[in-house]
């Protein structure tokens, strides 16, 4: 009987999905959510702008969408200075983590991490046979340092590093990360995601010379920005690195209907500083949410807030368990001991009241456990 001949790798990897989504949670409990506060998505949805442009766009669907993203590559290097070699544009910052990946990492290859941090970083590392070293946070924050050292002990290629934080909502300065640039080993490559960085204050974002073989940052429109579903990203470093993405990314990958709506978001940035105003109110509403049942947050600067559920890993679950079983889909961190914590996306004002009538009850229900 004929088999089918994997390579060694992909015969030793399990067959798994970095997050469940909430559509299949749905499915398995036969019943929608009636509050989405899980995925980190921004409620407050696109710029009416983008959604013109991405409808205006749809009778041209027969068409391919541009391989080398021209217009939406030239706007991004007009708004941050720099030139269109600087910048790559991918299926949103895990499209373009997988191509990263795929450039660097053979098996064998280090790989350095949070412990707890954003897991489709690690899942595209494991598909390329990269072994990956975890660091533990430090006061719920990814410890940089601590990252860099370990990075000079296993003579990492990569080091992957979000700020802000997901999933704790925390982060460095600018400044912080540009100094600590001159820290890594020859060779290593540091992975600034900055996916939620359009939430955050000012002095948040890096200032790196884009032309620095140092750094690679990552950004999306997918959360300031209100486009998650559109799956578009981009990426700003030094020109070999960036024309190197040409040798193994799928040319075809963006769609016409993203490439425009994406345009139109960038060019809209009124509508962003909107969106970021809806998010502080948020916060500072599901800030007072945890205080009102005796529950501390953690300063964020992204469009969600984790909660300290003041406990173990085990009682956190129970109040997730307890707010899914009201219809509010919310996660928590993975790794102890930040699975202390829930994590609630920012929401429209009734997302955020179902939250506050289901809380007090999960709690209940954690605490009778």
């Amino acid at each position: 009987m004929s088999h089918t001949r994997y390579t060694r790798l992909a015969q030793s990897l399990p067959a798994s999905v970095p997050f469940v989504g909430p559509e299949t949670q749905e499915r398995a409990r036969k019943t929608p959510f009636a509050a989405r506060l899980g995925a980190n998505e921004c409620v407050f949805g696109p710029s009416p702008l983008a959604i013109k442009a991405m409808q205006e766009a749809v009778p041209d669907v027969w068409m391919y969408g541009d391989p080398e993203s021209y217009d939406l590559r030239a706007a991004l290097a007009a708004f941050h200075g720099t030139r269109m070699d600087n910048i790559v544009v991918g299926e949103g910052i895990d499209g373009l983590l997988g191509y990263l990946a795929r450039l660097m990492i053979e098996p064998g290859d280090c790989v350095v991490t949070s412990d707890g941090a954003y897991p489709t970083f690690n899942y595209h590392v494991a598909g390329f046979g990269g072994v990956l070293h975890k660091v533990p946070y430090r006061d719920d924050h990814e410890d940089l340092a601590a990252l860099i050292a370990r990075a000079h002990d296993v003579d990492a290629k990569l080091i992957y590093f979000a700020n802000p934080d997901n999933p704790m909502g925390t982060w460095y300065s600018g400044a912080d990360i540009r100094a600590a640039l001159d820290s890594l080993p020859q060779g290593c490559i540091l992975v600034l995601d900055e996916a939620y960085v359009e939430c955050a204050p000012a002095g948040v974002a890096a200032q790196v010379d884009p032309h620095d073989p140092r750094v690679i940052t990552m950004r999306t429109f997918s959360k300031g920005y209100g486009m998650a579903g559109a799956r578009v990203g981009y990426a700003i470093g030094a020109p070999d690195l960036i024309r190197s993405f040409d040798k193994i990314r799928n040319h075809f990958g963006m769609n016409r209907i993203s490439q425009a709506g994406a345009l139109a978001a960038l060019a809209d940035q009124a509508w962003l500083a909107q969106v970021t105003s809806e998010i502080e109110t948020a916060r500072a509403r599901i800030g007072k949410i945890a205080a009102d049942n005796g529950l501390k947050t953690l300063t964020s600067a992204t469009n969600f807030v984790t909660i300290d559920c003041g406990a173990d890993g085990i009682f956190a679950k129970a109040v997730l368990d307890g707010l899914i079983a009201q219809d509010i889909f919310v996660r928590m961190p993975f790794a102890e001991p930040q699975n202390r914590c829930i994590r609630i996306s920012c929401g429209q004002k009734a997302d955020i009241d179902l939250f506050a009538a289901a809380l007090p009850k999960a709690l209940d229900h954690a605490r009778s456990d």
